[in-house]
């Protein structure tokens, strides 16, 4: 795998400043960092974060921003889908210029399948955006929203019928939620946007993070399968095991082992 594609989550330390967390994923031997779209990293509020002085603290470190773990969507029930758009653009816009491949995006809230025709304008007209900034969005598989579905991510994927929305592919998450990842990936393949990566086994009914390599997720199927599909984008090293390895050990070992797939 190239480095240059590969980057690393700040999830795990996103409570701390961007100094500590950008030296450490520069030590670490990243080149670049999946940002988390909270305090006292990032916020598409303006006068909440200064996005050139964000980039130029990335670059202090040798560092781009790949990716940025915003939430646009989530609130299209609450606030409406053109304050949400407002939203939406703030979080492209600053992908745009700090360099950012893609963003996280919300498909919505709740898990019933029943909301997609409702969320289809809107990522249309979202995509459209996006495609003018030559930015890519993805939903990520998790609990708790129809993008723990595999066949509601196909079904709303395929009917904003853009390459700039689609899947961010998770198959740890997906574990989490019950489904099979290859299983997911056969449904959803054709629309994969951004891809996480860590590792995770059920032992007795009980869902576990591990160690990347020690888990029962097969990295080598995974990259060689969504390589196959055309995928060109990152690999996002999401390590969420701080409670149990200290990250400035286990972080570079996860680098180590990705970097031989």
């Amino acid at each position: 795998m190239d480095l240059q594609r590969i980057s690393t989550c700040n999830y795990p330390v996103r409570d701390r400043d961007l100094d500590y967390t950008f030296r450490l994923i520069a030590d670490s031997g990243y080149r670049k960092v999946d940002l988390w779209g909270g305090l006292p990293n990032y916020s598409n509020t303006p006068d909440e974060c200064d996005v050139t002085a964000l980039k130029s603290k990335a670059a202090e470190y040798g560092l781009l921003i790949a990716n940025l773990g915003t939430y646009p969507g989530r609130k299209i029930f609450d606030v409406g889908p053109e304050a949400e758009f407002e939203e939406m653009k703030r979080a492209i816009d600053n992908a745009a210029f700090l360099g950012s491949r893609s963003i996280r995006v919300c498909p919505g809230t709740g898990e019933d399948p029943a909301i997609i025709p409702e969320l289809v304008p809107f990522f249309q007209k979202s995509a459209a955006y996006a495609a003018g900034k030559g930015v890519y969005m993805g939903m990520e598989n998790h609990k708790g929203s129809i993008a723990g579905n595999p066949d509601a991510c196909a079904e709303l994927s395929s009917a904003v019928d853009s390459p700039h929305f689609g899947v961010l592919y998770e198959p740890a998450n997906l574990m989490a939620c019950g489904v099979d990842y290859k299983n997911a990936y056969a449904a959803f393949g054709d629309y994969v946007t951004h891809v996480h990566v860590k590792d995770s086994h059920v032992v007795d009914g009980t869902y576990e993070r591990t160690m990347l390599g020690e888990g029962s997720i097969d990295y080598a199927w995974v990259t060689a399968t969504v390589e196959a599909g055309g995928y060109t984008g990152d690999y996002a090293l999401e390590f969420e095991i701080q409670d149990r390895v200290d990250i400035a050990i286990g972080l570079p070992k996860w680098l180590e082992y990705f970097l031989a797939l």
